[in-house]
């Protein structure tokens, strides 16, 4: 019997775009899919909200915010109608906080097969990274419980705003939302997938498809042509490590080669005063660029640095250096080891531990044949694993079982 998968398809995207002045690469991966799928044909609706609305509104939107994030029955409602309307196959959620809720699954039962991509561990952690006190924790998930959230004030570290994303967590739980009212979950990797599954959602549903990249159209720089320069790329705050990376910077000294980094935080300040007391001049900040300054920078490098201390459920960044053949240096925590292969693809060190940083980093760098090397395999990786046509077709796998799902 012909499916609906066998040809184009309607497909209704949706998600919640977080604020501006704080840039998420959800909304990137959302835009690159997008455009994916359009170019192979498929007919494309979007209902998207923005955070920033609510930011614009004052104390006024913080509380409306707030009393939405567990049920937002105004939301379900304009998104049933649209629904009703275009009469998609696929109805493809990439974050519902704060703004939509998870109100909408039960909304649009039989309107489409309903496929939710987990960007982060939101399900079941109201911190939606689960770290605390500069530690991976697993409490809420291991325990299928809100409590320790509660009690530690995970997000934003408050009870008032932990409150409301942990009675969604509890609600949605109780009320079976998660599974009864989604076909199918896309995990970033097989380690996502353990952690989602203990924490209860059911393991046929959960489906691994990594992020992908467009290919680059000129092909990586020759290795002999790079600068001889690394680099960092992401947000300049705690919870990403990039204290430990000035730190082993300062450590390395004069023979340290260029660190460039770019990104923007609340640690950029205090960081850039560091290093100008320290008279360092090899690290140099650029702040927050155009996504074609980071990735020609990204070209150019001989290693991207990744210190986070946070659980990462995928490493954009990473698949943008593997498509420009630079290898990756990254810590040793959650799903990066899944992306990062050490001493295949890239490096790995011990998350936190600017030693052991300056260690794995300083003894590649003395060795340019061996960084050449992993920068040719991570190119291949990228090839096999990474690129939009592999990707394409691991999504459409997925709609396939998802409609296959609702059919049952």
């Amino acid at each position: 019997m012909r499916t609906p998968t066998d040809g184009p398809l309607r497909i209704l995207l949706v998600h919640n775009h977080y604020r501006s002045d704080s840039p998420s690469g959800e909304g990137r991966v959302v835009d690159l899919e997008g455009e994916m799928l359009a170019r192979r044909g498929h007919r494309l609706e979007t209902f998207f909200t923005h955070s920033d609305e609510l930011a614009a509104a004052g104390w006024r939107g913080t509380l409306r915010g707030a009393l939405g994030t567990p049920w937002n029955p105004f939301a379900a409602r304009r998104l049933r109608q649209m629904a009703e309307r275009f009469r998609p196959h696929v109805i493809h959620v990439h974050n519902t906080f704060p703004r939509l809720s998870p109100a909408i699954f039960p909304a649009l039962c039989g309107l489409g097969a309903r496929v939710l991509t987990l960007h982060n561990y939101r399900l079941f952690c109201a911190a939606g990274v689960p770290l605390r006190r500069g530690r991976p924790c697993y409490d809420c998930l291991d325990r299928r419980s809100v409590l320790p959230a509660l009690r530690h004030r995970c997000y934003r570290g408050g009870l008032a705003a932990t409150l409301p994303p942990a009675m969604a967590i509890a609600l949605h739980r109780r009320t079976g939302t998660w599974h009864r009212q989604v076909e199918g979950f896309i995990v970033l990797s097989e380690h996502q997938r353990r952690r989602m599954e203990e924490a209860g959602l059911p393991a046929a549903r959960l489906h691994v498809k990594p992020h992908f990249f467009p290919r680059p159209g000129a092909g990586p720089l020759p290795w002999k042509e790079r600068a001889e320069r690394t680099l960092y790329v992401g947000r300049l705050s705690a919870e990403k490590g990039v204290e430990s990376l000035v730190e082993a910077w300062l450590a390395w000294g004069e023979r340290a080669p260029e660190l460039h980094i770019y990104g923007d935080g609340p640690l950029r300040g205090p960081l850039e005063a560091r290093v100008l007391a320290a008279g360092v001049r090899a690290i140099r900040f650029h702040g927050q660029q155009s996504r074609e300054t980071v990735l020609e920078a990204l070209g150019d490098a001989r290693l991207l640095v990744l210190p986070s201390i946070c659980p990462e459920t995928f490493g954009m960044a990473v698949i943008e250096a593997f498509a420009h053949a630079t290898p990756v240096a990254a810590a040793r925590v959650d799903s990066l080891p899944s992306l990062v292969r050490d001493g295949e693809n890239g490096l790995l060190f011990a998350p936190g531990d600017p030693q052991d940083l300056l260690a794995t980093v300083r003894r590649a760098w003395h060795d340019g044949e061996r960084l050449e090397r992993l920068g040719r395999s991570a190119r291949r990786d990228y090839e096999r694993c990474y690129d939009e046509e592999a990707n394409y077709r691991m999504l459409m796998a997925i709609y396939g079982r998802a409609l296959a799902e609702r059919v049952a």
